[in-house]
Order: C-alpha cells, then sequence, then structure tokens
C-alpha cells in the first residue's frame, strides 16, 4: 500500500465508476495478502468485470472481527449508489454505499434494510438499520438508528446512531448535541462516555464546493478528522440524494472509534442530505 497521508490532508482521490454489488454470500478467491485481491462480478449478461478489493491485513489483538481493514488507512471515501426509481419517480429505496481507501480500493459494502413504508412515510427522519459487508460477503458492523424527533426544538429526543462491531456487540454511539444554530454531535464510546465532538457548518449546504464537519477534541480546543460531503455536480445534486463523503482520523485513533465515525457519516447523511428538490 502507498504510504499513508498525514491526518491533516484533505485531498482525496477521484472515485472509480463502474463497480456493481457483491452477492452477499460470495466468497473471495486467493488467499489473503496480495497486493489487490479481485472479486469477479458481472456488469452485463456474459460480460465478467472485475472489482477490486483492499486486501484484509493481519488482524491486532483486541480487534473486532472484520475492522482490521480500518487498521491500516487514516482515509474513507464512502460512495452512494444511485437508483434509478428514485431519480425518475422519487420513490424512496434503500440506500447503498460503497466504501473505499485511498487507493480506490472497496474495503466495505453498505446496505440499508428498511421496509418499503417506513422508507416513504418517514423520510430521510426514518430509523433504520445499517448492514456494513466486508470482501466474504460477512457483516461486520451494524448501524443501528431509532426513530427520533428531527427538530432542534424537542432536546430530550434528539438523533443517534449505535454502531456494533460484530453485530449485536455495540461499540460506541453518535448522538446530537442540542444547539440553536449548528449541527452538533457527539461521539461516545460503548461505555456512553463522551470521547471526541463534531461541529458543522451553520448553514448545511453548498454550491460547488465540500462541506466540512470537523471531529475536535472534547474541549473543542483541536481537530482531529473531519467529515465531508464533497460536491457531486449541480445535475446530481439537484435531482437526486446520492451523496459523496470523504472522512479523515488518525492514523492510530482506535479502531472502535473509526467505526463510529463512520457510522456518524451516515447520520450526517440523513440527517442533512437525503433530501432532494425532486
Amino acid at each position: 500500500m502507498d504510504k499513508q497521508r498525514p491526518p491533516g490532508h484533505i485531498g482525496y482521490s477521484d472515485p472509480q465508476a463502474g463497480y456493481q454489488v457483491p452477492p452477499p454470500d460470495y466468497a473471495s478467491p486467493g488467499p489473503v495478502g496480495l497486493p489487490v485481491q479481485y472479486q469477479p462480478v458481472t456488469g452485463h449478461p456474459g460480460e465478467p468485470t472485475q472489482v477490486p478489493w483492499m486486501p484484509a491485513p493481519l488482524p491486532p489483538l483486541n480487534c473486532p472481527p472484520g475492522l482490521e481493514y480500518l487498521t491500516q488507512i487514516d482515509q474513507l471515501l464512502i460512495h452512494q449508489q444511485m437508483e434509478l426509481l428514485e431519480v425518475l419517480i422519487g420513490f424512496e429505496t434503500n440506500n447503498r454505499y460503497e466504501i473505499k481507501n485511498s487507493l480506490g480500493q472497496r474495503i466495505y459494502f453498505a446496505a440499508e434494510d428498511t421496509d418499503c413504508c417506513t422508507r416513504n412515510c418517514c423520510g430521510p427522519a426514518r430509523p433504520f438499520t445499517m448492514k456494513i459487508l466486508d470482501n466474504m460477503g460477512r457483516e461486520v458492523i451494524t448501524l443501528e438508528r431509532p426513530l427520533r424527533c428531527a427538530s432542534c426544538c424537542f432536546p430530550c429526543c434528539l438523533q443517534e446512531i449505535e454502531i456494533q462491531a460484530p453485530p449485536g456487540v455495540p461499540v460506541g454511539y453518535v448522538t446530537q448535541t442540542w444547539h440553536p444554530c449548528l449541527p452538533k454531535l457527539t461521539i461516545q464510546n460503548e461505555r456512553r462516555e463522551d470521547v471526541l465532538r463534531i461541529s458543522g457548518p451553520c448553514i448545511v449546504c453548498s454550491c460547488c464546493t465540500d462541506i466540512d464537519f470537523e471531529v475536535k477534541s472534547l474541549d473543542e480546543k483541536h481537530v482531529v478528522g473531519r467529515i465531508s460531503k464533497h460536491w457531486t455536480g449541480l445535475i446530481k445534486e439537484l435531482f437526486t440524494d446520492a451523496d459523496n463523503f470523504g472522512i479523515q482520523f488518525p492514523l492510530d485513533l482506535d479502531v472502535k472509534m473509526k467505526a463510529v465515525m463512520l457510522g456518524a457519516c451516515f447520520l450526517i447523511d440523513f440527517m442533512f442530505f437525503e433530501m432532494t428538490t425532486k
């Protein structure tokens, strides 16, 4: 793998197009540890393609299974897939995302699991379960978002999401912190102890620019990371809710907190960017 970029670097590599959804029961071919793993899928009948996956490193001690991928990176790229049904008629479908490293290698694939009625009645405020799969099709992270109030006028029932790794074992939480003007979130560990803060801009709206949510220390004096919503172009921004995000964190950050920051990115997406003007 190429030399890691410093945490303060805000550039991201260009997304690579043409990836297909992996079948959930697919087992990766070949041994772990090759420079690039490929997973054969079919984009069109009779036309095989290849999808590069990040090779799995050796898991360190006390690392939840599946999170070893996060031990060697300080950036994540999250690309939401566009759904034709949503673009054409506005019918809300389950969100799906590709999660890649800075080299464009896929690390995980995330798929929302909610029913049709919940998606289309509750909209972006809906509760959901997000399943995050590795290159073997195993569910390694589960995100659980309960139904909460979408207005800051009710500070007793604000947004939150629970991050489980492996599924059923909480490793952290992201909770909304009440503020009259700014979007603020708190990252907590599995014991509900505050670890980091997230602060966004006063106006969460972009035009030809990225939107940064800074991840800070508890006293908010030091910036330790960033969750950025990338500008994807005027047409895509106006008529779809398929968003691209980048996450930066220190290379030596606890791997569980890296997973929690990934969960925070999904919560931010639903809270601020899931609505479209179509």
